[in-house]
């Protein structure tokens, strides 16, 4: 009897169990009773604050939102070839370009976010009139920031490039035109940029928004100059995933939320123009 009893019981607790895990694995993204865990690499500001705000909203969709965050720019494309995270929300289209170029990788753009307008930053000069010749200019070693770099120095009037050449494949040596001699110094690791201006370092340094808010700077007061918006801009940051991910329901959701009003307010309203929602 004991023997009988013991048996039931263990085959209830079984059942139970089962019950509780066939209710946790399935998928409330594809209409079912099951929560998916999403895992999305970031950098801290602002990708991961804006995914903290959509992870609320992403909750009620059955969606879990599980945030990593990174330091560089080189470990969360890593982790998303590897399989440790789903998606990545941290860089632009021109460095996964690139990253995907010189590594291999497959991945598919699932979406852009938003723009982080760059800022020239000066502790001896109030504008760019007042840059003396040949003014040392510090810029990012990244590659695939000086066809940017490059092109908003030169909409603000301080260079001229080689025309005919295609605008995502400036370098420093096409440049055709330097009225004030700049010397641009491309030797600093972009995450350094905002100590380096601290520490009144170079004539100008040239730091995008998401460092300067990093680091304690108003990319909106502390410039003496901002990169010209352009609403056709190919910087937008975007959620990437791997190649054949971007189609899956849980990604498309992310991606809807982070384009939905509520977040773009919250980008308006916590940035106010250092960084700027794009919906597409």
């Amino acid at each position: 009897m004991k023997r009988w009893l013991s048996l039931v019981l263990a085959l209830s607790l079984a059942l139970v169990l089962a019950a509780c895990g066939s209710s946790s694995s399935t998928d409330k993204s594809q209409g079912s009773n099951k929560e998916v865990t999403l895992t999305v690499g970031a950098s801290n500001v602002p990708h991961a604050e804006i995914l903290k705000q959509a992870q609320p909203i992403l909750k009620e969709k059955g969606i879990n939102l599980k945030i990593v965050t990174f330091q560089d720019y080189i470990l969360p494309n890593k982790a998303l070839a590897t399989n440790q995270i789903d998606a990545n929300y941290f860089q632009t289209i021109p460095y996964f370009n690139l990253q995907m170029k010189e590594n291999g990788y497959k991945f598919a753009n699932a979406g852009g976010i938003h723009i982080e307008p760059i800022g020239v930053y000066s502790k001896k000069y109030k504008s760019l009139k007042d840059l003396p010749n040949g003014a040392h200019i510090i810029i990012s070693n990244s590659v695939s920031d000086h066809p940017r770099l490059l092109l908003m120095l030169q909409k603000l009037g301080l260079i001229e490039l080689k025309p005919g050449i295609d605008p995502q494949q400036y370098d420093i040596k096409d440049i055709v035109s330097n009225p004030k001699n700049l010397k641009l110094d491309a030797n600093y690791d972009a995450a350094l940029l905002p100590k380096i201006y601290k520490n009144g370092e170079g004539d100008a340094v040239l730091i995008n928004s998401n460092y300067a808010i990093d680091n304690g700077l108003d990319p909106i007061k502390d410039p003496i100059a901002h990169e010209p918006s352009d609403p056709k801009s190919p910087y937008v940051n975007i959620i990437a995933v791997r190649k054949g991910d971007e189609n899956k329901p849980a990604i498309k959701t992310l991606v809807e939320v982070l384009h939905s009003k509520q977040i773009q307010d919250f980008i308006l309203q916590k940035y106010k123009g250092a960084v700027v929602p794009v919906s597409e």
